[in-house]
């Protein structure tokens, strides 16, 4: 039995693609703290690598501070080793359980390297939806050899997936933009 083709659900998984992005634009600070800041760190808890708000709870009691309740005592050098190491350029303070991160001001030289880091989550957006592309392409290829589907119906289908890419793409071009100019603004 061979799989079906459905453009559905392959521009479902470009839309998770796009999604997944937004999540880490979101992370990205443009002058005033937000608790998902700090989502995407990935902490090493008991053996294996956690996110951040598994293993602790962050809160943000200032507009230039976040505050990071660890819930095992034990966890709070690795949370701030976790948060220090990331790519955000952040200094946290251990306070026993409770990390504070203080959030310096944005100079044009931080503002350049978010922007870069905005670029890197667009250009994984885009490799994952070029994945999805390519899945369905194979698919159609296969749904072809095997008989399933005639040469100009996979043909047809093919120039649909790269129609839904291309949108996809223009979709991620456009988001990014957005967000290089929020971060650029002064």
């Amino acid at each position: 039995m061979s799989e079906a083709f459905s453009l559905d659900s392959l521009r479902t998984r470009m839309k998770k693609s796009i999604e997944s992005m937004k999540g880490d634009l979101a992370g990205l600070r443009t002058g005033r703290a937000s608790a998902s800041l700090l989502e995407p760190i990935m902490v090493d808890a008991y053996g294996s690598m956690m996110p951040l708000n598994q293993v602790a709870t962050v809160s943000v009691p200032e507009p230039r501070m976040l505050s990071v309740q660890v819930w095992d005592r034990s966890m709070a050098s690795a949370v701030e080793k976790a948060i220090r190491e990331s790519s955000l350029g952040l200094n946290p303070m251990a306070e026993g359980q409770i990390i504070r991160v203080p959030l310096p001001e944005l100079n044009e030289e931080r503002r350049r390297d978010l922007s870069k880091v905005a670029h890197q989550y667009a250009e994984q957006a885009r490799v994952a939806v070029r994945h999805v592309r390519r899945d369905g392409i194979e698919l159609l290829r296969k749904l072809e050899k095997d008989g399933a589907m005639g040469q100009d119906e996979a043909r047809a289908e093919t120039d649909k997936v790269q129609k839904a890419t291309d949108e996809a793409i223009a979709e991620i071009d456009q988001l990014v933009a957005a967000k290089e100019q929020e971060i650029m603004h002064v």
